[in-house]
């Protein structure tokens, strides 16, 4: 199972529960990060035939013999029945997979649930379904809007149902595409939980069925995470998991966090007709994102809809609605925990977050102690022990190990550990990941916010500048009557180096990989804002800010710093 999100700082009285991404400075402000990046694969299986010729010779049939005896579990075996054993078949477990593949490597996956983890079945993908209905809606209803580009439409609708049945159906279609690329491949899929036993050994199910292998990677995922005093009963009060089954269309929603995933069912909510109330522990809505995002945010995606909010309070206690009476939601100040106020609510969804999911996995038997439920690992995602020692072939990535929980972060976790087992030192940049929340218009960004930013400056002696540019200066954007965004950039004046990105408007979700394959590749702003742009495309929002960031310095070289992990 893998999950793409992380905990978002609204959660109550678990606030010590809760990690953000570790990388080699202080975060001040959260990170909350959720979304999801698929391998090609996933979507076109007639390529995988050729992609690994030499795999089938390797591949030798997966037998439920007994591959090693139970009472000899402390010691590593001498021969293996697999280069590779990859435990969860997420986005994470699927991308290290074909890489192995790609690699030479006889793999394995084992799945105890169904492929594709979290993201694809209750998490990345089914929600996009929903959006992309929510924002038909949006554009459907939007009356200035259409006159403004000389249409008239009637007045529109949706079926309840056949938008469920369409999330459900694209679930579905994505989660047999990953599985046939994996078989294709020549990936064995062991069906049932996996347990560690003991040095490159793990039971598959509830049996007495073990197998080896040489290497081993943790992929399990995250689950949605419920503080206490709440109650779900998956009716009314309800999880992101429940919620993208869209069994009901509540009049009256309450939605516990303002993350990414708490602002994407805003989204949802509002265009099918609910009216919505944030419940948000900090003082400001969308803490996770850059101030200045956030607030340009909140006027587009907040105030003008039908959403309310309360701010600097915990949910201390959720019941659900039973014998004809609401949804109650108790409500105590962040800080001083007096009670505040009492809502009545048709529905509540906790949206608080991500909690990793490794109860089970056996890892006393390695002595491995989880922190917070997460794995340890190293910047090559490497476990480590009790005792602050490599635990040696064993792996984790993703949301298990709590560094960055996106989907596609574990994916590129999966392919940097691939690399190592095969040779090849490789230790992957995290700031040079993007996020995106797929509200409309959407919300990008990948390095640091300006305040992360400036914290760094200050502590490692370098100047901090900003440069922006507007949706409303883009020809393509106008054409479409989207002028309302905004890109900044965060960047060193003195050599061009680009800390961070962030954009907020039409298709900003697409825009951002420009940033950051630039971080990626350490490519300075006077180096990138020689770059040609078609003419008119939404890609000369970057361009414009590119030229417009002021660097010192001509010289043109990568940027050389340590490597965030």
């Amino acid at each position: 199972m893998q999950s793409p999100v992380s905990f978002s700082s609204s959660a109550s009285s678990f606030a010590p529960t809760i990690s953000a991404p570790r990388h080699c400075f202080t975060l001040t402000t959260p990170f909350n990060l959720r979304f999801c990046g698929l391998r090609r694969e996933a979507f076109a299986l007639t390529s995988l035939q050729h992609r690994s010729p030499h795999n089938r010779s390797f591949r030798r049939t997966h037998s439920n013999a007994i591959s090693a005896a139970l009472s000899d579990n402390g010691t590593p075996p001498k021969s293996f029945d697999y280069d590779l054993l990859i435990i969860g078949a997420g986005v994470g477990g699927h991308g290290a997979a074909l890489h192995a593949v790609e690699k030479g490597l006889k793999t394995a996956i084992v799945e105890g649930d169904v492929v594709g983890g979290t993201c694809v079945n209750r998490g990345c993908v089914p929600s996009k379904a929903l959006l992309a209905v929510s924002g038909r809606m949006r554009e459907l209803r939007n009356d200035h809007h259409l006159k403004s580009l000389g249409l008239q439409v009637s007045a529109a609708g949706y079926d309840r149902q056949a938008v469920a049945d369409h999330a459900n159906n694209l679930a579905s279609k994505i989660r047999g595409n990953l599985t046939n690329s994996l078989k294709a491949l020549g990936v064995d899929i062991l069906t049932g939980f996996g347990t560690i036993l003991g040095p490159q050994k793990v039971k598959v199910g509830s049996s007495n069925n073990v197998v080896t292998a040489k290497d081993i990677i943790i992929a399990t995922g995250s689950v949605p995470f419920v503080p206490k005093g709440i109650e779900v009963d998956g009716k009314t009060v309800i999880t992101s998991d429940h919620a993208l089954k869209l069994e009901t269309v509540p009049d009256w929603i309450a939605i516990v966090g303002s993350g990414y995933i708490g602002l994407e069912f805003s989204d949802v909510y509002t265009a099918l007709g609910s009216e919505v109330t944030f419940i948000e522990a900090l003082d400001q809505l969308m803490p996770g994102f850059d101030p200045e995002i956030s607030k340009l945010a909140q006027r587009v995606l907040i105030n003008p809809r039908n959403i309310d909010y309360h701010t600097g309070v915990f949910a201390s206690k959720i019941t659900p609605a039973r014998d004809g009476k609401p949804v109650k939601i108790e409500l105590i100040d962040a800080k001083t925990k007096e009670q505040r106020d009492t809502l009545e609510v048709d529905a509540a969804l906790i949206a608080t977050g991500r909690a990793p999911f490794t109860q089970g996995l056996g890892l006393e038997n390695i002595d491995v102690a989880t922190q917070r439920g997460f794995v340890p690992v190293d910047e090559r995602m490497r476990v480590i022990d009790a005792k602050g020692n490599l635990v040696p072939h064993l792996y984790c990535i993703g949301d298990a190990n709590g560094k960055m929980m996106l989907a596609h972060a574990a994916s590129a976790q999966g392919i940097s550990v691939v690399e190592q087992v095969t040779g090849r030192d490789h230790v992957l940049n995290h700031l040079s990941i993007p996020a995106a929340c797929f509200t409309h218009p959407e919300i990008s960004m990948v390095g640091l916010t300006e305040p992360q930013a400036r914290e760094k400056g200050e502590k490692e002696g370098f100047e901090v500048s900003v440069a922006k540019t507007s949706f409303k200066a883009n020809t393509k954007a106008l054409a479409e009557n989207e002028g309302e965004g905004l890109a900044k950039l965060i960047y060193r004046p003195d050599n061009g180096e680009i800390l961070g990105v962030h954009i907020f408007g039409l298709h900003a979700a697409d825009l951002i990989h420009e940033a950051s394959n630039a971080i990626a590749l350490g490519t300075r702003i006077q180096d990138i804002k020689f770059a040609v742009h078609a003419h008119p495309t939404l890609s000369e929002v970057l361009d414009e800010l590119f030229k417009a960031a002021k660097v010192e310095s001509q010289a043109s070289s990568p940027v050389k710093e340590p490597v965030a992990v």
